[in-house]
């Protein structure tokens, strides 16, 4: 009995029109509306921040120099200048577990005053740390040093805070109290420094917060030649991964299967970016991976029907036109096709309802470039091959009659 044949082929042209007038609806919009880019490729601030309270209160009225400096184990106080014998005192926190038992030891130092804030004299001194923007020299100013795990502060809450400067971008790290928050603010060309953005956040933060309750872990200021290293090598990394991909498929297939499968690839991330520039869909380092992902995905699904197609070739010499035996591999792998497809969704589909940011974003593009890579595997790809292989017996030495095998459909059935 003949197997059921789908007419895939008839679909090559029209989806090939369709998809060419897509892309170039995407180019325009490149031009007419541009690129939506991320924080990450937009010059501008980078800081972490920690919203904790200030423990302890560190001050020195001597005529020496005295430093303090702040590891993961203990306090090490440098004291050098006029009057003083050039020495490093450390205070291990094995020793001065809690920090009044710290306070009273730095006490010992001369010209030290070193004063606990509120309740926090049984806070372990373990978990200390300090302001990346004060300067570790002690004079009369207080040197504040805070303390993790006091205070849960959510990143909703920051965001809040931060809203009105727009075009800022808040993410937690770590969690509960002990939770640390990376804040990108893009440089928006009105002659800001870096400086002065700092100042903006920390002033709006502390206004939020308290002005002894936040803490500045790390700033970077990114450039703009940085950034755009940063969307080169994007670009690179895209390239290389296309550029791999084809010599992975050329050994394994023929030229033509591995030229066709590429061009499913470029087809696939064009189609993204034309999503992605009329949508105006932030362009960050999150979409970089959702197009990776789908060009992983969507070279899996090609090679299962390619494979089926080379499966069938020495099975088929009957079979007049190539085309025909593209139409019988895309209906042996439709069903695997579509529940893969359908499997994968869900899981994107998910991300989209139930996160936000840039977790949402990256979802949404997986969701369109499913679609796509479905979509190419079957249509694309297939109908570029089916156009190069026009005297295909000839050229594969085919001219045996088909022998019907086990779970093989007859081959000289018309289709």
């Amino acid at each position: 009995m003949a197997k059921k044949c789908i007419h895939f082929s008839k679909a090559f042209l029209p989806c090939a029109i369709i998809s060419i007038a897509l892309i170039l609806f995407g180019i325009a919009g490149f031009f007419i509306k541009g690129i939506n880019f991320g924080l990450d490729y937009r010059p501008g601030l980078l800081e972490e921040v920690r919203i904790a309270p200030t423990v302890l209160d560190v001050t020195y009225s001597g005529s020496s120099n005295v430093t303090l400096n702040l590891t993961n184990t203990q306090v090490e106080a440098v004291i050098s200048g006029t009057g003083a014998e050039n020495e490093t005192r450390s205070f291990l926190f094995s020793e001065n577990e809690t920090v009044a038992s710290l306070a009273a030891s730095l006490n010992t130092i001369d010209g030290v005053s070193a004063v606990v804030n509120g309740a926090y004299g049984n806070t372990s001194s373990s978990a200390l740390f300090t302001n990346s923007m004060l300067s570790n020299r002690l004079s009369a100013v207080p040197y504040r040093l805070y303390a993790s795990g006091q205070t849960v502060v959510e990143v909703s809450e920051v965001r809040d805070a931060l809203s009105s400067l727009g075009g800022i971008s808040v993410q937690q790290l770590g969690t509960g109290a002990d939770a640390s928050f990376q804040i990108r603010m893009a440089d928006k060309g009105a002659g800001a420094s870096g400086a002065d953005l700092q100042d903006t956040i920390l002033q709006i933060l502390e206004n939020k917060f308290g002005a002894d309750n936040v803490s500045v872990v790390r700033t970077d200021f990114i450039g703009s030649s940085f950034s755009r290293s940063i969307a080169l090598q994007s670009v690179l990394l895209l390239g290389g991964a296309i550029l791999l991909i084809w010599l992975y498929a050329t050994i394994r297939f023929h030229w033509d299967f591995a030229l066709g499968s590429i061009i499913a690839l470029i087809h696939d991330a064009l189609i993204m970016m034309t999503f992605i520039v009329w949508t105006q869909l932030e362009f960050s380092t999150m979409i970089v991976a959702a197009v990776l992902t789908i060009i992983g995905y969507s070279i899996n699904a090609t090679i299962v029907i390619l494979d089926r197609e080379r499966t069938l070739l020495p099975l088929m010499s009957d079979i007049k036109k190539f085309s025909d035996i593209i139409d019988y591999a895309l209906t042996d792998t439709l069903s695997r096709s579509i529940i893969t497809t359908a499997t994968t969704m869900f899981a994107a589909l998910s991300l989209y309802v139930f996160t936000s940011g840039n977790i949402k974003n990256f979802a949404l593009a997986l969701i369109v470039g499913l679609v796509s890579g479905c979509y190419s595997s079957m249509f694309i790809s297939s109908g570029f091959i089916a156009a190069t292989r026009k005297n295909w017996k000839s050229e594969y030495g085919i001219h045996h009659s088909l022998k019907t095998k086990a779970g093989v459909f007859d081959a000289g059935v018309s289709v």
